[in-house]
């Protein structure tokens, strides 16, 4: 499959939960084939039946989140996320950004599982799979929803995205900030142009990350900025650059991930690089596999997320150096606050006297 305008991914790889796959074969007795159009995003009501997720990974700063969608239109060619539509019997590829599913009922299941007694808040992660803020969340308005919910129940939450659509809800940010109950990190990959369109082909573009930065900042919202992933020989070298950019446009905080290839993304992402860099695609991969330890992807607890060996320790120290020179050495974003949550009331039916 040819590289198509407005898409990340190259290639369509088929589930690997599929018992059998079919692939095309020319034998000579074939017809011409024409031209395949580009092909469209189609949305899909999920059946939800739990909205908010648990996890125990012990490198990540939360233990629950909602994924208000699966699938994602950005199209980031290197979205770790990409493998969780194998489960749906799709593919990581093409079908990841073209087929989303998104959550229904979500304002009921919300307070359900906010009301049961049992439930110990803390703060909601917004946006650790898939953008809570893709386009079509412009038209379905899910996670303004969940805002409204955790606003109405004093819940904290966190979000990260990489669209100025979060700006459309800075009303309820703004009250959620008051009170100490959320904070946001916008993801800032590259400062160029040229390689965003291929990296990240739906996603706002640098400036407009950047101006997004500075107005939740001007709005008194807790703003940081996520550089991620760090890809070896494609935007490693922008790293003090984009630091640089988002201290000067307000940004409280600044962290950095390396590059994660699991599972098809591996498959994915080197075939983006063969049809984007070529000539670089071998080195990109050869520093990768140095990151992880001979391997195209290392899961190890507290080393998945910025790898060993030379190169990972020098992009740690010019970070450090980066942060130190823009005044974020030690900076983070405020704690937030789980004291003020109030149990919704479910509604209950009346029942009937006659």
């Amino acid at each position: 499959m040819a590289y198509q305008k407005g898409r990340g991914a190259t290639i369509n790889p088929a589930s690997r939960y599929l018992a059998t796959t079919s692939v095309s074969v020319e034998d000579g007795w074939d017809l011409p084939i024409e031209p395949c159009s580009a092909p469209r995003t189609q949305f899909f009501a999920d059946r939800t039946v739990q909205i908010i997720t648990r996890n125990t990974s012990p490198d990540v700063p939360f233990d629950r989140s909602i994924n208000a969608y699966k699938g994602c239109e950005h199209g980031c060619i290197y979205c770790f996320a990409r493998p969780t539509h194998a489960y749906l019997d799709l593919s990581p590829g093409l079908d990841f950004e073209t087929k989303i599913f998104y959550k229904t009922n979500v304002r009921a299941h919300l307070i359900d599982e906010l009301a049961r007694p049992k439930y110990r808040c803390r703060t909601i992660a917004m946006g650790t799979n898939t953008d809570p803020y893709q386009p079509v969340e412009r038209k379905l308005k899910i996670t303004r929803e969940i805002l409204e919910v955790a606003l109405e129940c004093k819940h904290p939450v966190s979000i990260v995205t990489k669209s100025h659509l979060v700006l459309r809800d800075v009303d309820l940010l703004r009250e959620l900030a008051r009170l100490r109950l959320v904070s946001v990190m916008i993801s800032v990959t590259t400062l160029s142009n040229e390689l965003k369109t291929k990296l990240e082909p739906r996603t706002a573009g640098p400036a407009a990350r950047l101006r997004t930065i500075g107005k939740l900042r001007d709005e008194g919202i807790p703003v940081g900025s996520l550089i991620a992933p760090v890809i070896p020989f494609i935007n490693d070298h922008e790293l003090e650059a984009i630091v640089a950019a988002v201290a000067d446009v307000g940004a409280l905080a600044a962290h950095y991930i390396l590059l994660r290839l699991p599972l098809e993304v591996k498959e994915l992402f080197e075939h983006w690089l063969s049809e984007h860099y070529p000539l670089k695609a071998e080195r990109v991969m050869s520093v990768v596999r140095d990151t992880r330890g001979g391997k195209a992807y290392d899961s190890t607890w507290g080393q998945r997320m910025r790898g060993t060996g030379v190169f990972a320790d020098l992009l740690r120290t010019r970070f450090d150096v980066a942060m130190e020179k823009h005044g974020l050495r030690n900076a983070s974003l405020p704690k937030l606050r789980t004291d003020l949550f109030e149990p919704p009331t479910k509604a209950t039916p009346q029942l009937s006297l006659w």
